[in-house]
């Protein structure tokens, strides 16, 4: 009898072993997974939400959600509804550890929609400590890209993708004297710089270059340093506002260089600050233009746009933040029912070649070696107040 009290005794204390065992996994299963419950999961975002420059923030989050809500209404993602907590940071790099505070208060699982350069830099560092994700930035500066960051994704072209394009395409239209006017941080350098290699190829140097202060207006120095050199074409490494400015003051005095700039002048802001000085400035974009309707995921943007955010006009940069919404979504399908963040780092990193809705020729490029989503550019020009898609940049030129 004392044989079977003490077997029973230890099936009694190794079935509680085996029940501690479980708790203790499902414990450190649910701590590799903040922001993730029964029922939701957390994103977060910190961008430009206030000052001369929050329409490309609020036009990030107003694409972003309007995916997460279509998202929400069928059912969410293997039956968790998406949640996303946005804050300002005024594209301020001093404003940056508050924000990202914000987002470790509210335990997101991964964080996306950010905006700028010289704030990209700052949250990176924090983003790696802390082992969350970031998919997608409104920057295109190439410390984003290289080296490889472990859980840094962003979907845009790179600013020297974009840089090189314009370059080439004007030097083979005969364009010879390029001057830059550009923002005097980490973002305006960056296109400087990329403005200069471009050139280089072609053994050539920026004929001139004026720089003005991030969050101000006070341009006019710029544009004299720039128009005294008397350059056909002028890049704008410019955001909407200080852009807009330029062009407007350059135009009151009579000088109408062919200005031409990266998708990060937010196009459509730029045209409504410029208003009808925004006409023939040329753009370039890393989403295809947002009236192709034969593309799925342009057609779905518009769409979602239309039922859940119907005041909201498209835009480019609505449209990026949209299909960056996408990728992370899909990355938590593949992620599965229990999703890690490393379990969706290894989801996005999965999808090397797929389209993801913009066509054959703008598949997606992420692998564990590539954390840049996309390479190619569109070009556009301001025509009747809005972006409208070309091929000959010769024409550009001659219209000027």
């Amino acid at each position: 009898m004392f044989i079977v009290y003490l077997i029973r005794e230890f099936r009694k204390w190794y079935r509680t072993c085996v029940l501690l065992m479980v708790c203790s996994l499902v414990t450190l299963a649910t701590a590799q997974a903040p922001g993730v419950s029964d029922r939701q999961i957390k994103i977060g975002s910190c961008a430009v939400l206030d000052g001369p420059n929050r329409l490309y923030g609020i036009q990030i989050v107003l694409g972003a959600t309007a995916y997460f809500d279509y998202i929400n209404d069928h059912g969410g993602v293997n039956g968790r509804k998406l949640s996303l907590s946005s804050f300002d940071d005024g594209y301020d790099p001093e404003k940056t550890s508050a924000c990202f505070a914000a987002l470790m208060r509210e335990k997101v699982f991964a964080a996306g929609f950010f905006f700028g350069s010289a704030t990209t830099a700052k949250y990176l560092p924090l983003l790696e400590a802390e082992h969350m994700p970031l998919v997608g930035t409104y920057s295109g500066a190439p410390f984003i890209y290289e080296p490889v960051k472990h859980g840094i994704f962003n979907l845009r072209a790179s600013y020297n993708d974009e840089t090189r394009e314009l370059v080439d395409n004007l030097w083979r239209s005969d364009a010879r004297r390029i001057g830059v006017i550009y923002q005097d941080d980490a973002f305006g350098r960056t296109v400087l710089d990329s403005a200069k290699v471009a050139l280089a190829k072609h053994k050539a140097a920026p004929v001139a270059v004026g720089a003005y202060t991030r969050n101000a207006l006070d341009v006019g120095p710029a544009i004299e340093a720039v128009h005294a050199a008397k350059p056909e074409v002028v890049i704008l490494a410019s955001t909407y506002a200080a852009a807009a400015e330029i062009v407007k003051r350059a135009h009151g005095q009579g000088w109408r260089p062919l200005f031409v700039s990266g998708s990060y002048i937010g196009t459509d802001a730029f045209i409504t600050v410029a208003g009808k000085e925004a006409e023939g400035v040329v753009s370039m974009q890393i989403v295809p233009p947002y009236d192709g309707t034969d593309l799925p995921a342009v057609t779905l943007y518009r769409e979602c746009l239309a039922k859940y955010m119907s005041r909201t006009q498209p835009s480019p940069t609505s449209l990026e933040a949209f299909v960056n919404a996408m990728v992370i979504v899909e990355g938590l399908k593949r992620a599965g029912k229990n999703p890690t963040r490393e379990k969706f780092i290894a989801a996005i990193e999965s999808m090397d070649g797929m389209d993801i809705g913009l066509g054959p020729e703008a598949r997606l490029e992420f692998s564990p070696q590539h954390h840049k989503g996309l390479s190619r550019v569109y070009p556009t020009v301001v025509r009747d107040g809005k972006p409208e898609a070309f091929s000959d940049w010769a024409v550009m030129l001659a219209r000027k």
